[in-house]
């Protein structure tokens, strides 16, 4: 087998449909774009949600609330989970947190909540604190620094 003797397999190519070539052809006349009308122009071109100077339905649809452009969004990661990702005596910085996989996406800072439970003291530096997380963090002989 060579290049030479390769072929499509049947139905896989379809022939040029040659328009205004008469009335016999089935594309004559109109070119198959009808009678009059911006589409049977040539440069019929608009712009994407063009509704025919209709009010789009982007503009005739409600918008709800405000999109705060400055607002800092946080991953949120709970205790529990650091507990589990971390050795005993741990120095966890955003860094080991995100290269552990507990916060992914793209996110400002990261605040730590007190979901779960804390058996080993850890040096946790974040973002923000929750008040039970905190507790729990210090209540276990660990500390929390605010960065």
């Amino acid at each position: 087998m060579d290049l030479s003797s390769l072929k499509n397999t049947v139905g896989a190519r379809h022939r040029k449909r040659r328009i205004g070539r008469g009335p016999g052809s089935g594309t004559g006349k109109t070119s198959g774009k009808g009678h009059k009308g911006q589409m049977a122009r040539k440069g019929n071109k608009h712009k994407p949600g063009f509704e025919g100077g209709q009010m789009p339905l982007i503009r005739r649809l409600p918008k709800r609330g405000q999109n705060n452009k400055v607002r800092s969004i946080f991953a949120p990661v709970n205790v529990g989970m650091l507990d589990a990702a971390f050795d005993e005596g741990a120095e966890i910085s955003m860094v080991d947190i995100k290269k552990n996989g507990l916060a992914n996406g793209t996110f400002d800072g990261i605040k730590i909540l007190g979901c779960g439970e804390v058996t080993k003291k850890l040096t946790v530096k974040a973002t923000a604190f929750s008040k039970s997380a905190r507790e729990k963090i210090e209540a276990a002989g660990g500390t929390c620094e605010v960065i």
